[in-house]
Parts: C-alpha cells; structure tokens; sequence
C-alpha cells in the first residue's frame, strides 16, 4: 500500500505543579483554544480541549509522524509560555508526568462530552481522584510517590 493511514484517537490529562488552582476561569476557555491550536498546528487533529482551574484535557487524532511525548512537550511549552505572556498567569509550571490513555471511534462521543463537562464533573470529584479513576479504568498502575508533583 503506497499511503500510510493513522487514526489513532488520545486522551491526553496534565495538572499544574502540585495542583495549584491558578488557571482563572476567566482564561480557561482563551488557554483551551491556545492548546486546540498548539494540537493543530503539529499535525495533531483536536477534537475537545478542557479543564478547570487546575488540569487540562486534550482528546485529540495523534499526528502520524509525531511521538506521544514530543506532543506533551509542545503543549506544556508553549501552553505555559502562552500564560505567562499573554494569559496573566505568572506563575505557572505543569507537573512533569502526564497520563495518556487510548480511545477507541466508539468512545469518542462520550470522551468529548467528558472533556466539556469538566467544570460540573469536578464540582464532586478532586483531580486526584479523578487521575486514580481514570488510571483504573486503563489498568494502569500508579505509585502515589511518584506521581503528584
């Protein structure tokens, strides 16, 4: 076969360092356009960009050529270059790891509406308890000494 065809759909969830609340609901919806851009613009296919004042979600078509960590790499980069020059937000530094889970065509709905949801769905649940949650449901081992910073 001549072309080379990918389609492979990722959940991609990130926090701030140590959870700090310091992505205002004000910028929230200016830094989710930023990072669907940021997605876009390295061949990566945004489908929903979300999160609350602490974390971030990205469902997007990962890009044929481009690795899963150079991806995180360029979303963090330049999500956080983005807030400190135009966003207001000084003092903002992600947490190093991030979580990456594999969404079939069939989910894709439902992971969409997740992701628009995340105001609502975290009015009862903490990103912790969500990040446990989500690494249970992809059984995916956690150590909880590692994994919060």
């Amino acid at each position: 076969m001549p072309q080379s065809l990918a389609k492979v759909l990722v959940h991609l969830v990130f926090s701030t360092k140590d959870r700090e609340p310091v992505i205002s609901e004000e910028i929230q919806p200016k830094l989710h356009a930023y990072l669907a851009g940021t997605l876009d613009n390295i061949s990566c296919t945004s489908l929903q960009v979300g999160g609350v004042d602490d974390h971030a979600h990205l469902f997007f078509a990962l890009g044929r050529t481009i690795t899963i960590a150079k991806v995180v790499e360029e979303c963090k980069t330049a999500s956080s270059k983005w807030m400190k020059s135009s966003g207001g937000v000084s003092t903002v530094t992600w947490q190093s790891g991030y979580g990456i889970f594999s969404i079939s065509e069939s989910q894709r709905e439902q992971v969409i509406a997740y992701v628009k949801n995340q105001k609502d769905h975290h009015k009862e649940l903490s990103f912790k308890d969500e990040f446990r949650i989500l690494c249970e449901r992809y059984h995916m081992t956690i150590d909880e000494r590692y994994v919060w910073d």
